[in-house]
């Protein structure tokens, strides 16, 4: 970066902080509000289970929701890169809400796979690619973050409503 466009970016966050920003805000709105009717829809729409069959399955699913990332992060800085893993990562978490659409146990059961799947891509690669925008010891860096988070939580706080 030459010294005329840091003083032009002095002050200023990176370009992609915004999209960085609405894309875990609506991932998190899809997690969460999806989460929150999910042992419902198994209970009471078409799969019928039981309490216990459903909260055995919303357990599995959410701890393995919470284990991938470990994986996608090794596969990110092994092979595949932060930005890759994250395209990679969201297009499979958005063919998974659109398989629970279809009625049918097989899609049900695909798409809590991808939707496990494309979060073990894209959540820890996210994070981790916003920290790479700025330069060590750049001031702008804590906020950036709190930017970032508050993205998080503006999608964890909707998704209930």
């Amino acid at each position: 970066m030459s010294a005329e466009q840091k003083v032009q970016n002095e002050g200023k966050h990176p370009r992609a902080l915004p999209i960085l920003f609405f894309a875990e805000m609506w991932e998190r709105f899809c997690f969460y509000g999806m989460r929150t009717i999910l042992v419902l829809y198994m209970v009471n729409d078409f799969l019928g289970y039981n309490d216990e069959q459903a909260f055995h399955v919303y357990g599995s699913y959410n701890s393995l929701v919470y284990l991938t990332p470990i994986l996608g992060g090794l596969l990110a800085d092994q092979l595949l890169g932060y930005r890759r893993s994250i395209y990679l990562g969201g297009i499979f978490m958005a063919l998974g809400l659109f398989a629970l659409l279809i009625h049918n146990q097989f899609f049900f059961f695909g798409g809590l796979a991808l939707i496990i799947v494309g979060n073990g891509y894209f959540k820890p690669n996210i994070s981790t690619l916003l920290g790479k925008l700025y330069e060590d010891g750049d001031p702008k860096r804590d906020a950036g973050f709190g930017i970032f988070y508050m993205g998080i939580n503006i999608g964890a706080l909707t998704s209930t409503l």
